[in-house]
């Protein structure tokens, strides 16, 4: 028979664990890794109102993406174009960032992998006789570890050209020239602390949720149990 079992630990460990899968899913997918340099306005690209050049803009790259502005001269205005800059994997800018990409998404699999899991241990707690909260726990562990080399060899590839051609000559191996990171790396960076907090708290989801009070209650015939 299922119990669905529901404690303030093993749903906050569940929303938690949602929550950091969409975080470095959608950290992965943006361009805003790197603000690139200062573009000046281009003397086509005239404000309509004021009849002066409009400010200057900031690029952005991220691992495969990127965003830029182009002037659409027919109709006076400019537009943020964001999409991939490499048609495949072989196209990202640096090896490092191959690295990355590689590293990243195999992090994100396995916390996605968790994150579904984790909706369905309100109703199963074990699986022969093994605590899933455990085994998610440690899968959100070995994710945390890819998404840290992920992180950590993503700097590496600002020599690249690409990336030299946002932020000036002076960029290199883990020097950013005059580009500044943008809020995709610090969300990749709290969503990987995050991870590793969800795999210690998935232990205490697993004592919540097989604690003496919730064995009283299953004893007592209820089905559906909800403590704090």
């Amino acid at each position: 028979m299922c119990h669905v079992i529901v404690t303030c630990r093993s749903m906050l460990w569940t929303l938690l664990s949602i929550v950091v899968a969409f975080a470095e899913l959608i950290a992965f997918m943006s361009a805003d890794w790197l603000i690139g340099k200062a573009k000046p306005s281009s003397s086509d690209d005239v404000d309509n109102r004021t009849g002066g050049s409009q400010e200057p803009y900031h690029p952005t790259l991220g691992i495969y993406w990127r965003c830029t502005r182009v002037s659409h001269m027919q109709l006076s205005r400019r537009d943020m174009l964001c999409g991939p800059y490499a048609e495949n994997f072989n196209e990202i800018a640096s090896g490092f960032w191959q690295a990355t990409a590689i590293f990243l998404a195999v992090g994100i699999m396995i916390l996605c992998a968790v994150a579904f899991v984790s909706v369905f241990t309100m109703c199963v707690q074990s699986i022969m006789k093994k605590s899933i909260f455990n085994v998610c726990g440690l899968l959100q562990g070995i994710a945390g570890l890819f998404l840290i080399l992920g992180l950590i060899l993503y700097p590496a590839g600002w020599g690249c050209q690409k990336a030299i051609s946002y932020c000036g000559p002076y960029a290199s191996a883990y020097k950013l020239g005059d580009c500044s990171l943008g809020w995709a790396f610090y969300t990749a960076i709290g969503g990987t602390v995050l991870t590793f907090i969800c795999a210690v708290f998935s232990a205490q989801a697993e004592i919540a949720t097989s604690s003496d009070k919730v064995q009283e209650e299953i004893e007592e015939g209820k089905n559906l149990i909800c403590l704090l």
